[in-house]
């Protein structure tokens, strides 16, 4: 594989089938002002120098706005439900929710921030596209590429998802050109690819040993340079399926991230942020939750934790992502000193401001004086025309495929929950698919990372209430994975169960979506594997037998022992069935109608005790 082009401006489904901002803001503790005396003497200075020569100079001190969202992964539209609010702490200490997101008021909100900032610059934190709703999605993403340089997006690291498709297809996202096999969607127009670089600074061809795409870039204005070095997480292949990550090696994000610092350093270039596909858990939900308070970075935990207090103090603030939270936080860089580190949750809800002060003459972020913010993409504010107009253009491409109902739902269907209403839908959908493959199958599994969003009952367009169109089942399961079947002995059944909370998913467990007839009791007080009770494991009111044999259906990523569950790699006598969605669709259509839909699953397979 060789490496992927540079552009010379500065998995998908397919049609196979801070004025005006609510809330209250989240400040990093990074918030003393500088010097007086230094910034009297370099106000000074600049007059006396504009009094000699006629002009005003610079001062010594330059504020840069930082406006920065990570995630955002196709939501081109309001996300629905749960994954289009925010929660916000009211000054009582109660919370509340607000609708947010959707890039007609995204753009709103950004074009607002930057009135009056001359120098500013907007970058990302990777994960813009991948697991897509229908309207991006179904077009490889091409639409989101365009809202993104519609944005001003300056820069943006890689994400897992950006690997969805493989590095090719990210290659031609970067410079451009009609899709391999699809072809051009808009007749007579090539699709021109992003006017902003990806960075993968730690994302390597494994022949060449060198980065598929640029690994950093320099912003410049009037004299200011800001470097910017963009990684995703190093476990990237454990994420995705093999297929996308296939002749690539993926680096050490904190080994990288210090390597790149020093490279600009020599270049003269002292002001850094490093774009890091990686993040925390913050310990409250609500975005504007202090998680500074008692002490820096004391509120957050997770991988970039580790990350923030590895990588060299060269760097002066992080922008992160991957786990949708939100959070402007400090976190002590190795010598001490606080640093500011950032995530704007997901779908384009929020966005961060981070005011970087330049001093001019060491070229160096002043740290003392940096302070960050999130800010809800509130819903109150006009909608961005340009915006409009763009998803006018590809939901009309969009409607023949998007509108068809495929089922009928008596209430919301939710995604939130260690074992969630949908996660059972999907997992009873797989069951039933699987037995018309193979009359024997026993069980199914599902994998949460696959489930993007909720079913919702309100009618998003002028199909009814309570209809499922193939849209919302798109924006539910957008990975085109296979419903695939292997046999396992009882024992490994066991052993995955036990793996959803122990070996790499023992610090972040990954809680399976289990099918009708699976039962067991997830202990939350015990650790490691422990916490799956063996005892406890029912199918159908009956113990596993280690020793028998048990077809299970799961898709095609799970097979492939993604996500952590290296058992699920193991299987035997697989057989590879039609696309995970296609199994809901049928399920939807099996067991609902107009005058009977499906009710919400009761979501109480998995007894937890905590």
């Amino acid at each position: 594989m060789s490496a992927i082009p540079q552009p010379h401006r500065p998995r998908r489904r397919t049609t196979r089938l801070l004025a005006g901002v609510a809330g209250v803001a989240t400040i990093g503790a990074l918030v003393a002002a500088l010097p007086a005396s230094a910034s009297a003497s370099a106000s000074a200075s600049a007059g006396e120098s504009a009094k000699k020569h006629g002009h005003q100079s610079p001062s010594r001190y330059q504020d840069v706005q930082l406006l920065s969202f990570n995630d955002l992964h196709g939501n081109l539209e309001p996300p629905s439900g749960s994954s289009g609010r925010v929660t916000e702490i009211q000054p009582d200490g109660t919370t509340k929710t607000i609708d947010s997101g959707g890039v007609e008021y995204l753009a709103t909100h950004l074009r607002q921030a930057r009135q009056g900032n001359k120098y500013s610059v907007t970058a990302a934190g990777g994960d813009m596209v991948g697991a897509s709703p229908l309207i991006s999605g179904l077009f490889h993403d091409e639409p989101t590429i365009e809202a993104l340089n519609k944005l001003d997006l300056d820069v943006t690291s890689v994400g897992n998802h950006e690997f969805d498709e493989g590095a090719k297809e990210l290659g031609r996202l970067q410079n451009g050109g009609c899709h391999p096999t699809d072809g051009c969607y808009v007749e007579g127009r090539k699709f021109k690819g992003a006017d902003f670089p990806y960075l993968a600074a730690n994302v390597l061809d494994e022949k060449t040993k060198k980065p598929v795409l640029k690994p950093y870039w320099v912003w410049k204005k009037n004299g200011v340079k800001i470097g910017f070095i963009g990684v995703t997480l190093e476990d990237t292949p454990g994420v995705v399926s093999a297929e996308g990550v296939k002749g690539l090696k993926f680096k050490d994000e904190v080994e990288t991230i210090n390597k790149y610092a020093k490279e600009l350093e020599k270049q003269g270039v002292k002001s850094v942020v490093a774009l890091v596909h990686e993040g925390g858990l913050p310990a409250s939900s609500a975005y504007n939750y202090d998680c500074d308070s008692p002490g820096g970075g004391d509120g957050i935990s997770g991988p970039i934790v580790d990350i923030a207090k590895n990588v060299t103090p060269k760097v002066d603030a992080l922008v992160t992502g991957h786990t949708h939270a939100a959070y402007a936080c400090t976190i002590d860089d190795p010598s001490g000193k606080p640093r500011t580190v950032t995530s704007a949750a997901s779908f384009g809800r929020l966005y961060t401001d981070t005011t970087l002060t330049y001093d001019r003459r060491t070229g160096d972020i002043a740290r003392t004086a940096v302070a960050s913010a999130n800010h809800v993409v509130t819903r109150d504010v006009a909608k961005a025309p340009d915006m409009t107009e763009l998803i006018t253009k590809w939901n009309t491409l969009a409607a023949p495929i998007g509108n068809k109902p495929i089922g009928y739902i008596s209430g919301d269907i939710s995604n939130v929950g260690t074992e969630s209403p949908i996660g059972d839908l999907i997992a009873d959908a797989q069951l039933a698919y699987g037995k018309e493959l193979d009359p024997e199958t026993d069980l199914a599994l599902m994998n949460p990372g696959g489930i993007r969003a909720p079913l919702t009952y309100a009618a998003k367009g002028s199909e009814g209430d309570g209809v499922v169109t193939y849209a919302e089942g798109f924006t539910v399961q957008p990975f085109a994975n296979t419903v695939n079947l292997q046999s396992f002995t009882g024992a490994q059944v066991i052993q995955v169960l036990k793996e959803q909370v122990s070996g790499t998913n023992a610090a972040s467990p990954k809680v399976l979506q289990i099918s009708s007839g699976l039962t067991y009791t997830l202990d939350l007080t015990k650790t490691g594997a422990d916490r799956v009770v063996t005892d406890s494991i029912l199918l159908n009111g009956a113990a596993i037998d280690p020793a028998a044999t048990y077809r299970v259906a799961t898709n095609s990523f799970l097979a492939g022992g993604g996500d952590g569950f290296t058992t699920l790699g193991q299987g035997t006598n697989d057989l590879v069935g039609d696309d995970d969605l296609a199994a809901l669709e049928k399920y939807l259509l099996a067991n609902s109608s107009a005058a009977k839909p499906i009710a919400p699953p009761a979501a109480n397979r998995i007894t937890i005790v905590q």
